[in-house]
């Protein structure tokens, strides 16, 4: 086996006039074999991902048993740059056994070990490596990435400690990120304020968010602007919108997007506009969402970024502007599936179907291939239009055609399809038919399909399926009892009400929404 060059070529061999004492019978020489190899390891991505050819090639060259100098670069950098790398543990029993493996090498297999899942390995060969050298904070710090156990993180917490290792900034900065909140938080008050910076505070500002700890989140980043060495980052600004709308406080996200623009400290970048078209979406804020959209444009990200322009165009759809949506969409240089997929989901939504039909016939004349969110933004368009015919074919295309297995959501919409044509016999006989057993959705569907088109017989298998799923929910009572109500068989429709006070189910109370904004953000 041979190394080859990045364009398939073996590398070329030294001339033949080195001395035959200090070269391999092939005419290399160690050192120019270990820089050769070092090369396609740093520059070429196709070497990097053939790790055993290049290590065929070294061992045959005598590499690992007699280095040009004692350190094994180019074991350490097969471990550290190819993808995926060679397994380290047999890797290092190549290395002569007179003298122990150097200290980078050793810490370049830890890494790999860490790397591939496989951290009780790694943590022995640590131990192993502290019988041999002074370890380094390189030695520690892919574990700081990897651990997720709490009594390990603690052990490794102390050793650290006791090594003297917390004062290094790297090591105090990773150990406070596998930490949970609380402790992340005492670790993060005792290190000293020199320390605090800009990515220590995003980190517990994370912590805080992902613990629903809003306040004290907003009082961190609030605070961290009064330092010259944690001045907020773009970053800060995305984790802070993020984290608001994962705490499910889309208003509160719009309002630290409004102020990011304001103060005007930092400019939006790719992962803000990620962070915000969806709130604005979810709140129908179309005026925000067109500021990003307009601030992509300018910046060059919704030409850059393909994930910036599917937001935008998701964004608009959710807003109930197809029309600009449609814009956006034609004006992208690339589209992924996800494009078309956000599009033809958005006419779905928008009761647009005959336009979601046209597009996804153009998707298919592009030759994209469809995947499963496709077809259930299809099938959607294909209730809207009342194309019976057309959800059958694409219905069966799936597995035919693209050798996709219909989910549950998918037959929700054929149920969908079928019920709101009519056909609420083939719809039943749909549901008998799924492979899966049907959810309340699947039922529900079914139920308020009987309730346009009178099906009593079938409206009462369906609703006796949903009170077994779900017999909780007041609304497929009522659905039912108006059901009876207008085709004027009021006995039934009293049963029905007798049998939800027997039940114990209350009607849900009408509700309306008003929006506050008394969250707001301190000026610092």
């Amino acid at each position: 086996m041979t190394c080859t060059a990045g364009n398939g070529e073996p590398p070329t061999p030294p001339r033949a006039a080195m001395s035959a004492g200090v070269t391999t019978p092939d005419g290399w020489h160690p050192r120019t074999a270990e820089r050769r190899l070092l090369h396609l390891l740093h520059h070429s991505p196709p070497a990097r991902r053939r790790p055993l050819e290049l290590l065929a090639f070294a061992v045959r060259h005598c590499l690992p048993s007699s280095p040009p100098s004692p350190h094994h670069h180019f074991l350490a950098a097969l471990l550290l740059l190819s993808s995926p790398p060679p397994p380290a543990l047999p890797l290092l029993r190549l290395v002569p056994p007179h003298a122990p493996p150097p200290l980078p090498l050793l810490n370049a297999a830890i890494k790999a070990l860490t790397a591939s899942s496989s951290p009780q390995l790694a943590f022995r060969l640590l131990s192993s490596l502290r019988r041999l050298h002074a370890p380094d904070r390189l030695s520690f710090l892919p574990f700081l990435g990897s651990i997720s156990s709490l009594s390990l993180l603690s052990a490794l917490h102390a050793l650290l400690l006791r090594l003297g290792f917390l004062s290094h900034h790297a090591i105090s900065l990773a150990l406070l990120k596998p930490y949970p909140l609380p402790y992340a938080r005492v670790l993060f008050d005792e290190m000293p304020q020199r320390n605090k910076c800009t990515v220590a505070y995003n980190t517990l500002i994370t912590a805080c968010l992902r613990a629903d700890g809003l306040g004290a989140a907003r009082h961190l980043f609030d605070e961290m602007q009064r330092y010259k060495r944690s001045r907020r980052s773009v970053v800060s600004w995305n984790v802070m919108i993020a984290g608001c709308a994962w705490c499910k406080q889309d208003d509160i996200a719009v309002l630290c997007f409004e102020r990011m623009v304001r103060e005007g400290e930092v400019a939006p970048d790719d992962g803000t506009l990620a962070a915000v078209l969806p709130v604005c979406g979810r709140l129908g804020n179309v005026g925000v969402g067109r500021w990003a959209h307009e601030h992509a444009r300018k910046s060059g990200l919704l030409d850059r970024k393909l994930h910036v322009a599917n937001a935008v165009m998701d964004m608009y759809c959710k807003c109930g502007d197809v029309h600009s949506a449609r814009e956006v969409f034609k004006g992208m240089r690339q589209r992924s599936v996800v494009s078309w997929n956000t599009l033809i989901s958005g006419f779905s939504l928008n009761g647009h179907g005959t336009e979601g039909i046209e597009l996804y016939r153009e998707m298919r004349t592009h030759r994209e291939m469809p995947n499963a969110v496709t077809f259930l933004g299809v099938l959607g368009c294909c209730s809207h239009a009342g194309t019976v015919d057309v959800g059958r074919d694409i219905f069966q295309s799936m597995q035919l055609e693209h050798g996709i297995e219909p989910v549950i959501e998918h037959y929700g919409c054929m149920v969908d399809l079928l019920g709101r044509s009519g056909l609420l016999e083939e719809a039943y006989e749909l549901i008998k038919g799924m492979p899966m057993r049907p959810n309340a959705a699947i039922w529900g569907a079914l139920l308020s399909a009987c309730h346009a088109h009178s099906g009593i017989s079938i409206a009462e298998v369906a609703l006796k399926e949903l009170i077994n799923l779900e017999p909780w929910n007041s609304g497929n009572y009522v659905l039912l009892a108006n059901l009876y109500a207008e085709i004027g068989r009021w006995e039934e429709a009293g049963d029905v009400r007798r049998l939800m006070r027997r039940m114990s189910v209350q009607k849900a109370p009408g509700q309306s929404l008003i929006e506050e904004t008394e969250f707001q953000f301190t000026n610092t």
